[in-house]
């Protein structure tokens, strides 16, 4: 699984944040950080977050 978030149409709302916390992140600026490979285990999470984004700014790609 790869994560790819559009950064031009992210926010920052941090709906993914909540959502999967492994995966998704804000760094020292506020900026939203992710882990583009995280474990196949996390899927649940990141397909949650994909779906809370006000933006749909995540993609899942396999």
């Amino acid at each position: 699984m790869k994560v790819v978030v559009d950064m031009n149409k992210c926010q920052d709302h941090g709906q993914c944040v909540f959502a999967a916390p492994d995966v998704f992140s804000f760094d020292e600026a506020g900026r939203l950080a992710y882990v583009s490979d995280p474990d196949d285990a996390l899927r649940d999470d990141v397909e949650e977050a994909a779906d809370v984004c006000p933006l749909q700014a995540i993609r899942i790609e396999d």
